[in-house]
């Protein structure tokens, strides 16, 4: 499982086909049908053109895609989720984040080992403490698409939309999250345990949103450019709160994490 995460970051376009070819290059003995059933465990597909993106839940509603043609120019317009798998020494666990698309800056997140929407749900009311989107978009995901999840989004004044056909490359900037993180951080590290892992990631995120300087964003940080840096003519208490604000630790997603059963590789 961990080679096929590599391996998909670099070529995401590989099927379960292609994959299990790779791996028997790379000294795995393994068949397409078992790739397939670890694909399918991690949570990934090859990228191409296809009908549907992701499964949504049973009578689960689906919301338009919103986002065709729109210029993203500010903060809070459009914010985005997603799910990745993240591997350790023994077992592996899920991450989703909320990144607003302007900024790049990680809103929140969360760890989790299952899939259900409980974990979305508890980011997603975390990073409506923060700021609010205008739209908030996902893929059709269960998690994403569950009325727990919409219904905060609709209580909030928040349009919802979700990724549709053939839109493969609409959560682009999240993707390219997962690859950074995962590369600067998740591989670097090689956490032993659940417990590791979030206070890893916490500092991670904290580094990514406040000290990374980001080429898209003109070599400014996601912090910055998601709330600027107060001026001379800002007033002081502003000035006061920016100040703390940006001072202090980002340890979101250290609650709600319950580490008994840890699904162990084979």
């Amino acid at each position: 499982m961990k080679l096929i995460d590599r391996q998909y970051l670099a070529t995401p376009f590989y099927g379960s086909r292609k994959m299990a070819i790779w791996l028997k290059e790379h000294g795995q003995m393994v068949n397409r049908k078992r790739v397939r059933r670890l694909m399918r465990l991690i949570g990934i597909r090859a990228i191409y053109r296809r009908p549907r993106t992701s499964q949504p839940g049973k009578n689960h509603k689906i919301y338009p895609y919103l986002l065709k043609g729109l210029n993203i120019t500010r903060p809070d317009q459009v914010w985005a989720a997603d799910l990745t798998y993240i591997p350790m020494a023994r077992g592996f666990l899920y991450l989703v984040a909320i990144i607003d698309w302007y900024s790049r800056k990680v809103i929140s997140w969360r760890l989790s080992n299952t899939l259900d929407a409980g974990f979305c749900v508890e980011a997603l009311e975390e990073a409506l403490t923060k700021g609010k989107p205008e739209i908030f978009n996902t893929d059709q995901g269960s998690q994403f698409t569950s009325e727990a999840f919409t219904a905060i989004l609709e209580k909030n004044g928040v349009c919802i939309s979700m990724d549709g056909k053939g839109s493969y490359n609409d959560n682009l900037f999240i993707e390219r999250l997962w690859r950074t993180v995962k590369y600067e951080e998740v591989y670097l590290q090689a956490y032993q345990n659940g417990g590791e892992a979030r206070m890893s990631l916490a500092e991670y995120f904290y580094f990514y949103n406040n000290e990374r300087p980001h080429q898209a964003l003109g070599y400014r940080k996601p912090s910055e450019v998601y709330a600027p840096i107060p001026t001379a003519t800002t007033p002081m208490a502003s000035m006061e709160e920016s100040m703390i604000e940006s001072t202090r630790p980002r340890l979101s997603g250290l609650t709600g994490l319950h580490l008994k059963s840890i699904p162990i590789l084979s």
